[in-house]
Order: structure tokens, then C-alpha cells, then sequence
């Protein structure tokens, strides 16, 4: 790691936005690190790793990027930019070359899947169901501060299941996980597998939901500046 202190760049989740770090960022600021929220654009792994690549060419000095569940895909395949020292994945995955989201669920966790999705008025876009949301995304999370954040959603293009890497990232930079194992929206089976196949050193979290980022921001937080700090 280099001697001088890395930006923390944080990449969200589909059906999400930035400011489910907000707790994080807050935790990470008082740990004393410089840190930035991008907004995920959702409309495909292509296009959202090509906008990181883009922001991540703007940056002065070292990265340590972090991505929350599809957000992993999304540095999987940007996170090969120089500047990027270490990657940290939280309640992601780490799909490999030609290897999309479908394919791992598949092959890991049948009957896991995407059904519960509802189909938006544009035709390829997904969200979740406002009923279902609490229970698939944030079973941790007081039912009231859940319902804010289904309301809060964007929907995400059909096509981020099903596109795959070109680069897996993980192959050559230091890598990180945090798996949440009480997560309903994507399949811990998948979340360990990949972590394991990367060589990742993974945190586990038992009983805590795909919503980790909101409900336990100190423990995120404590990992990512571990890991920015070398220790």
C-alpha cells in the first residue's frame, strides 16, 4: 500500500443510489480518509464500469475502491485503472471473465434468483417491490427507514444480470470481502464462493442483511480503513 493515504471510492448497489454510504462516508471521514460516493448510472456493467474508469481517471494518488453487491461487478471490470491499489467488496460478488450474475445464481443458489423484480413502464428496467423490499434488501433495518429506502430506489437496466466482465480486477489487486449472511437479495453461497475463488480474506457477518451499508456502517467502515491503511 502506498505511503500516502488513499482515496476511498465507493460504487452502490442496483435499485440504490450514493447516499446508502452515507453512514460509511460519515465513519470514514472521522477515521480521517478522503472519500467519494460515485453514482452508479445502472444502465449496464459496460456502461457503468466505462463511467468509473472515467472518474477514477480524474483522481490524484492511490484508490481503494469498494463496491456493494452489483457495484462488485462494477469494480471487478473498472478496477484495473493504475491508480487503484485494493479492492473491498461488501455483500458483493466477484464475477469473473465472461461470467455474469445470472450465470453465478445459477450455478450456486437455484431458485435465488431475480424473480421478484417488477418490471418497470420502460420495458428493461427492474426494482423491487415495495412490500417485498424489507425482506429481500433490509431485514436488519427498522421496517420504517426500510420503506424509505424502497422509495428512494432507481430502477436498474434488465441487462446489468445478465452482461459480463471483460477484466476481472481481482486477479491482480489485493482484494477484500465482506459477506452478509443473512442476506435475501443476493445469495451468501455466491457472495463466499467468489470471495474464496479471488483469494479474498473474508469478514462474515451472520445476521446481517444485503442492507449492510446502512445498518452496520461502523463495521463497513472499520474494514475499508483497514484495508486503506494497511493494517
Amino acid at each position: 500500500m502506498s505511503a500516502t493515504r488513499p482515496t476511498v471510492v465507493l460504487v452502490h448497489d442496483g435499485c440504490s443510489d450514493a447516499t446508502t454510504w452515507a453512514g460509511v462516508v460519515a465513519e470514514l471521514h472521522r477515521r480521517g480518509l478522503s472519500v467519494l460516493a460515485a453514482a452508479n448510472p445502472l444502465r449496464g456493467l459496460a456502461h457503468d464500469a466505462a463511467y468509473l474508469a472515467a472518474l477514477l481517471a480524474d483522481l490524484d494518488g492511490p484508490v481503494v475502491l469498494v463496491g456493494h453487491a452489483y457495484g462488485g461487478a462494477v469494480i471487478t471490470e473498472a478496477g484495473g485503472a493504475p491508480n487503484v491499489v485494493a479492492l473491498v467488496y461488501v455483500a458483493a460478488y466477484l464475477p469473473d471473465v465472461g461470467e455474469s450474475y445470472d450465470d453465478l445464481v445459477a450455478g450456486l443458489a437455484p431458485g435465488q434468483g431475480r424473480a421478484r423484480l417488477l418490471r418497470t413502464g420502460a420495458g428493461d428496467e427492474l426494482t423491487v417491490p415495495r412490500e417485498w423490499f424489507p425482506e429481500l434488501v433490509a431485514a436488519d433495518l427498522d421496517p420504517e427507514l426500510a420503506q424509505v429506502l424502497a422509495a428512494l430506489q432507481r430502477p436498474v437496466a434488465e441487462r446489468v444480470f445478465t452482461e459480463t466482465p471483460t477484466a476481472a480486477a481481482w486477479r491482480d489487486k489485493p482484494s477484500w470481502a465482506l459477506v452478509t449472511g443473512a442476506d435475501q437479495a443476493l445469495p451468501p453461497e455466491v457472495q463466499r464462493f467468489t470471495a474464496e475463488r479471488a483469494g479474498a480474506p473474508v469478514t462474515e457477518l451472520r445476521e446481517a442483511s444485503h442492507a449492510v451499508i446502512v445498518s452496520r456502517p461502523t463495521a463497513v467502515a472499520e474494514l475499508i480503513h483497514d484495508v486503506a491503511t494497511g493494517r
